[in-house]
This record gives C-alpha cells, sequence and structure tokens, in this order.
C-alpha cells in the first residue's frame, strides 16, 4: 500500500494548531485553577460568591465579614488562639455561629442586630472557657456567613460539614438566621450530616421536629398567646390582622394565623374583618397595598391592628396609618418580634407617628427586674450597666435582644457539648444533640432571657415572652414578661 505523504506546508499548520489548541485548553485548566485558588478568595474558608461578590463561609475570626464586627471578630480570634495554645492540655470542639453576616437592607435582621448576636455568642464562649461556668472541652467559636438573606447557604454549610472532622471538630451550630426558606433549607442539610443545631431568632411555628435541632426563641404561637393574654388583659376587645403573603417568609406567614388562633374567643375577642394582606415579595405592590388600608380601618374602626409582617414594612405600614383620614380614631399597632431587627433611626421614625406601637420581643435585659424567677440572675447580669458586655462593647445596647438570643444559643450548645463528655464518653454532634432533649429540671440551661428546656420537637418549654412598647422617643420600654400560655409567671 503506497504511504501517504503530507505537504511540508500542511504538517507545520497541523503542529501548530495542535500545539495552539494543547496550549489553550492548558492555560484554560491552569486559569480555571487559579480563579478558584485566588479570585474568589477572601481568606481561608472565605470566597467570594453570588451576584454581588460577598465574602462567605467560616472563619475562624482570622477574617472580618464587615467591618462593623470588628471589635467582637477580634475578641473570638484571640480567643479562639488561645484555645489551640492549650490544646496539648485541655481537649477542644468548635462551635459555629451562623446567619447574614454580610446583610443588606433587603434583609430582615440589620446590621446592629447581627453584631449583638456575635457579641452574646462570644459572652457565651468565654463564660464556658475560663469564665463562671468553666468546663471542658473547650469551645472554638467559628463565624459562618451564608451571605445577604442566606441565599448562598450551600456553600456555607457545606464548609461547615467538612469541619466536622479534625483538627476543627465541629460538634454544633447556633444562631441559623431569621424564619427563611433559605435558612430552613440550611438546617435540614445540617441534619442529614449529624451536626446539632440551636436556633437563636428563629420564630416560625413550622420549624420544628427536626432531627438534632432545637431553637431558645419562643415560636410565633408562643408570641401570639403571650401577646393575645397581655391585650385581652388589657381590655381590648376587637383587631384586625394585616398579613404578608409573600413566598418564603415563613416568620410572617405563621405569625397572623398565630395571633388569630389565640385572640378570638367568641363575641368576647374578634376580629371585625377578614384579613388584609400584602406581598412584600412584589417590589413595585407592597407599598402602595400598605398605603390604602388605612382606608378600609377608618371604616373598621378596630382597637388593635395586629401586624403580621416584617419590621421594615412596618415603618411604611405606620405611615400611612398616620395619614389616615379619621384622626378622630386612635388606633393601637402589635406586632411580632422583628420589629427588634429595626435599627434606631428607623425606631425614631415609627415613633414621630404618634401611634403606639407594641411587640412581643425575644428577650430584654428588664426581664431580670420584672420576672428575676424565670431568669439567671448570674447570666442576666452581665446585661446589665457595668456588666462584661458593658465592658467590653461600652456603645451597644441590648434592647433588641439579640445579644441575650446569641449568648443563650451558644450556651444551650455549650450545656450540651459538657453533658455529652460527662455521660456519652464522646462529644460529636449526635450525642449533643440527644443531651438537648435531656435539659430539664436540674440540667436546664441557665439563660439570661429565661430558663431554657426543650421539648420533644425541638421548641422551648414555657418559654418566657416580653412584651415592648416604642416610646414617643423611639425607645423601647419593657411592660411585661409572659409565658408561652399567655399568661405572666406569677399566674403560672
Amino acid at each position: 500500500m503506497p504511504r501517504l505523504e503530507w505537504p511540508l506546508h500542511v504538517v507545520r499548520r497541523v503542529a501548530l494548531a495542535t500545539a495552539a489548541a494543547v496550549a489553550l485548553v492548558a492555560a484554560l485548566w491552569l486559569g480555571v485553577g487559579w480563579l478558584q485558588e485566588h479570585q474568589a478568595r477572601c481568606a481561608d474558608g472565605v470566597v467570594e460568591q453570588g451576584p454581588d461578590d460577598e465574602c462567605v463561609g467560616v472563619t475562624d475570626g482570622a477574617y472580618v465579614f464587615a467591618p462593623h464586627l470588628d471589635a467582637v471578630t477580634r475578641k473570638i480570634e484571640e480567643e479562639n488562639r488561645r484555645i489551640l495554645a492549650n490544646a496539648d492540655k485541655e481537649p477542644y470542639v468548635s462551635v459555629a455561629y451562623f446567619t447574614s453576616f454580610t446583610s443588606t437592607p433587603d434583609d430582615s435582621n440589620s446590621a446592629e442586630g447581627v453584631r449583638h448576636e456575635l457579641q452574646g455568642a462570644y459572652l457565651a464562649q468565654f463564660r464556658h472557657n475560663q469564665g463562671d461556668l468553666a468546663a471542658t472541652p473547650k469551645i472554638r467559636l467559628l463565624i459562618a456567613n451564608p451571605g445577604s438573606k442566606s441565599t448562598q447557604w450551600k456553600h456555607t454549610v457545606d464548609e461547615l460539614i467538612a469541619r466536622k472532622d479534625s483538627p476543627d471538630r465541629l460538634v454544633a451550630v447556633a444562631g441559623l438566621g431569621p424564619s427563611n426558606n433559605e435558612n430552613l433549607a440550611a438546617i435540614r442539610r445540617l441534619s442529614e450530616h449529624g451536626i446539632a443545631m440551636v436556633g437563636a431568632t428563629l420564630t416560625a411555628t413550622n420549624i420544628q421536629g427536626i432531627n438534632g435541632f432545637v431553637r431558645i426563641a419562643p415560636t410565633n404561637e408562643d408570641e401570639a398567646y403571650a401577646a393575645a393574654g397581655y391585650l385581652k388583659r388589657r381590655g381590648v376587645a376587637t383587631a384586625v390582622v394585616i398579613q404578608d403573603v409573600a413566598e418564603g417568609d415563613l416568620y410572617a406567614s405563621t405569625l397572623g394565623t398565630a395571633f388569630t388562633k389565640a385572640f378570638q374567643d367568641g363575641d368576647k375577642h374578634r376580629l371585625v374583618a377578614e384579613r388584609m394582606t400584602y406581598d412584600s415579595s412584589v417590589n413595585s405592590a407592597w407599598q402602595n397595598e400598605l398605603r390604602y388600608m388605612p382606608g378600609q380601618l377608618c371604616q373598621q374602626r378596630p382597637q388593635l391592628v395586629y401586624f403580621a409582617g416584617r419590621g421594615q414594612h412596618l415603618t411604611h405600614f405606620l405611615d400611612a396609618l398616620a395619614n389616615r383620614s379619621c384622626t378622630d380614631q386612635q388606633f393601637t399597632v402589635f406586632t411580632g418580634d422583628d420589629t427588634t431587627n429595626l435599627s434606631a433611626e428607623q425606631l425614631a421614625h415609627a415613633a414621630d407617628t404618634h401611634i403606639e406601637v407594641l411587640y412581643t420581643g425575644l428577650s430584654h435585659p428588664d426581664m431580670y427586674r420584672s420576672a428575676p424567677q424565670a431568669v439567671s440572675a448570674p447570666s442576666a447580669r452581665n446585661f446589665q450597666p457595668g456588666g462584661l458586655l458593658d465592658q467590653w462593647f461600652p456603645r451597644d445596647t441590648r434592647d433588641d435582644g439579640g445579644a441575650l438570643m446569641g449568648h443563650d444559643a451558644v450556651l444551650a450548645a455549650a450545656h450540651g457539648i459538657q453533658m455529652a463528655a460527662r455521660w456519652q464518653g464522646q462529644v460529636v454532634g449526635d450525642a449533643v444533640a440527644r443531651m438537648f432533649h435531656q435539659m430539664d429540671g436540674t440540667q436546664q440551661v441557665a439563660g439570661a432571657g429565661g430558663f431554657i428546656s426543650f421539648q420533644n420537637n425541638g421548641n422551648p418549654r414555657n418559654k418566657a415572652v416580653p412584651v415592648l412598647r416604642l416610646d414617643g422617643k423611639g425607645h423601647v420600654e419593657f411592660v411585661e414578661v409572659s409565658a408561652a400560655d399567655g399568661k405572666p409567671p406569677q399566674e403560672q
């Protein structure tokens, strides 16, 4: 068979084309590797993701997710380094605090709120490691950021799962952000991988019964009964519910239903109209929907308006209600704990409408004075003037309850870790989660926002709930503390 010979110029072209293709493939492969290793990297365990290139992931404090978190992050980093330096003498495990640390105005949790949560989480770490509750194993506190509205939750959760093994030894995650679909998905994935979880500010009633998950926050049903109990004792007989129907907002979707159930009592306490709704997920419409509601309220003339929506929407509703035509009619607005996420400026603006605003909070430093039997005194003192938090972060207020909730969530995780070490002989996520349901009687968590034990579904048992009011200057006034069934502790 005759041999096929290519002309020399054709051979050269083929060789050059082949070499170019090989070089291109190599360049692309190296480029992708470089991008993965360098361009998207903010720090160890932290990468840029999402349309806004947020730095998300997990850090031990070496990276600061936002400038306003610098002071508390540095304290956490210092404590974590101390723990590692003593690792040959004292064993340790890791607990991560997970919430949206790169928040935007679209987030329901404010920058102030998440900072306060992290301050409280550090206080719990300090007390467990070297303070009045010192125990072993020690705790490294990791900071986990899933991005604004937790949209990058999967990356951050996968990073946490990878840290179950040495050297991090992650056994628990606390915090877990507000009640939305993204955080619920994160909880379910962590549960699948045997990591214990303690929710701090999650209140949606339908987030329950998940293996390994408990929460220290009262549920929306708890808040609703506390609100209804207070309002009935005050003599309120008629109400209207305003409900956000945005898909995926589990907080709002369960709050209105819970209050309706708790408040209605025949003709003695009743709703005078069908539920009024708006959809905050439709950016072009929800403000208009709220603006037209006062006209209907002027006709219905309820004594109370129960607002089942986020704090950031409440301020728009109050503006609309302040401009009502029936100026002779006085309205009281009651709402849920998301009001605690409003900034000082937003609260002051709400007060300027001269409408009485009350709400159920998650916790408040004055609960200790009102119901000392329901709150751990040693824990509560840290949140009073001159306490540890005041010494460390003197320019931050505690009225939003964020620091108390962050503290109590990490403290519950620490208590479970200590119990697992003593009774199980090993400290892993599954063992810690089992201990949550043994925290009863003498084993309750000595929380600053109330003693904590858990029901089988993960909800707190008979959780103390503060009723709060905005004064004329936008400051938060403590009114009373009620329990989950709507009765003050002294009436139990």
